[in-house]
């Protein structure tokens, strides 16, 4: 059984971890850690880090960017592995994190779901074959309630197909004022907010004579609670270092 501290126990991922915990007998929360106390919840909620005694095994971080510094430097006290699911971090805050990862296990990802990062390994495979004769466009769609554009997520995917790339890539995020033809060497970047979608992801590689479109959509909430699940299993007695979840897909494709 995996003991966990888990921070941001009100939000709603937290919720959804919390409840998917509950129904499974390999985790456990033993704690929490939010701004505001829950008597619903049926383990004990800390507005103050400080004052948690329980034991455990790991920390999931769902919260907010701001919280992220405090803790950081809880899981540093207790010497224990940080599995940040926090996005729209800063630089210093990330920064920080691979800092704390000379001296703790840590583990962050843009994006929680096992399915987001095997796309993410497709497009990587992708880029080395297609790239440069195909051009590459990313395209996120999110419910109308999210801040940030473009998701974190989709950084992430444009990231891993930079780091395929030998040029100079150019990230182009909106082309209406931009009166020329596409580069080459551009990765685009489109944003679409509406409703209550939960999250959607396509990378697509373009030729003359024919488009391959690599394409993740998220049903609910629960795959994201589910990854961070999964990862704190695998963060479980690990020691110091920095993970990610191609860290947990290497153990199923082997490399």
């Amino acid at each position: 059984m995996v003991k966990i501290f888990l921070n941001g126990c009100c939000g709603r991922m937290g919720k959804a971890i919390a409840d998917l915990c509950y129904h499974n007998a390999e985790y456990q929360i033993v704690a929490g850690g939010d701004i505001v106390t829950n008597d619903s919840l049926y383990f004990p909620v800390y507005t103050s880090l400080n004052e948690c005694t329980e034991d455990f095994d790991v920390i999931i971080d769902f919260s907010n960017a701001k919280a992220v510094p405090a803790i950081l430097e809880f899981a540093l006290s207790r010497k224990k592995p940080f599995i940040c699911c926090t996005t729209a971090l800063s630089d210093e805050t990330v920064a920080s994190i691979l800092e704390a990862s000379e001296k703790i296990a840590v583990f962050k990802s843009a994006n929680m779901s096992l399915g987001i990062n095997m796309m993410v390994e497709l497009c990587k495979k992708a880029t080395k074959i297609l790239y440069p004769e195909f051009d590459i466009e990313i395209v996120e769609a999110h419910h109308n309630r999210k801040l940030d554009a473009p998701s974190g997520t989709a950084m992430m995917i444009a990231s891993a197909i930079d780091q395929e790339i030998s040029d100079n890539v150019e990230y182009v995020y909106d082309r209406h004022s931009v009166n020329k033809a596409r580069s080459k060497n551009e990765i685009g970047i489109s944003s679409i907010r509406g409703g209550n979608i939960v999250g959607e992801h396509s990378a697509m590689f373009i030729s003359d004579e024919e488009i391959l479109t690599i394409s993740h959509s998220a049903q609910t909430r629960d795959v994201f609670a589910k990854g961070a699940l999964t990862a704190a299993k695998f963060m479980s007695g690990k020691e110091k270092g920095y993970y990610t979840m191609s860290d947990v897909i290497a153990q199923y494709t082997g490399e």
